[in-house]
């Protein structure tokens, strides 16, 4: 049986909802990917071209600190979560990515969204990665998915 670790961004607490959901449902570990410094509401403002949030995602090289590096030692699967900003994954996930040797492992992206879908965010993402590690395309669900949705998705996943 395989260690299954469940990663997860949220600045606003509702992928967060979603990712413990998902290691309950199926018995993985948590890890959050928390910024070294706390988004503000200032920050997540999508409308100010000059907030945090706007300059990250507008920077294709933009890797903001994570307050912890995580430890994959010992996981097969990692579910990475996080919301969907710009049609793609917020720039901290990259930074998380990057941060560990994925090598061999299978990663799993999950996401949150008021309405847009995946989009490239698994095409943008790989290569933060070892050229060895195995992606799965992933999926976007409600923060308040149920745990029967979430089952019912992560059956399909043959994990």
């Amino acid at each position: 049986m395989s260690k299954i670790l469940v990663a997860y961004f949220s600045a606003s607490g509702e992928t967060a909802r979603l990712a413990k959901t998902l290691a309950g449902v199926i018995g993985g570990d948590l890890f959050e990917i928390r910024p070294q410094t706390t988004y503000t509401a200032a920050d997540l403002d999508w409308n100010n071209a000059k907030s945090r949030s706007s300059v990250e995602m507008n920077d294709p090289k933009s890797r903001p600190a994570m307050a912890e590096t995580p430890r994959l030692a010992g996981y097969d699967t990692v579910f990475v979560g996080f919301p969907i900003w710009w049609y793609q994954a917020p720039r901290i996930i990259q930074t998380f990515l990057e941060s560990a040797d994925f090598s061999g492992k299978t990663v799993i992206p999950f996401a949150t969204s008021g309405g847009s879908g995946m989009g490239k965010t698994v095409e943008l993402l790989r290569s933060s990665c070892a050229p060895d590690t195995r992606w799965n395309e992933g999926k976007r669900l409600s923060s308040h998915a149920s745990a029967q949705e979430v089952s019912a998705w992560t059956k399909s996943l043959s994990l």
